[in-house]
């Protein structure tokens, strides 16, 4: 899929150096990578609280279904 973005050239090339990538396109797509990594793990630093724990659960019993 080609898509024209216009970046910063100065901070793509500070991402290549940062993370020895070869390619603009190498240091997009792990820049992306990581944002989605990090957005992930807030979801669930937010959803601490949400649920139930019930302490009479046998998770090795469940294991062996």
């Amino acid at each position: 899929m080609a898509t024209n973005l216009a970046l910063d050239d100065r901070l793509i090339l500070e991402v290549k150096k940062a993370g020895h990538h070869k390619t603009k396109k190498g240091a997009v797509t792990a820049a992306l990578l990581e944002y989605l990594a990090h957005r992930r793990r807030l979801e669930v630093l937010e959803s601490f609280g949400k649920y139930e724990f019930d302490p009479a659960f046998d998770y090795k019993k469940a294991r062996s279904r």
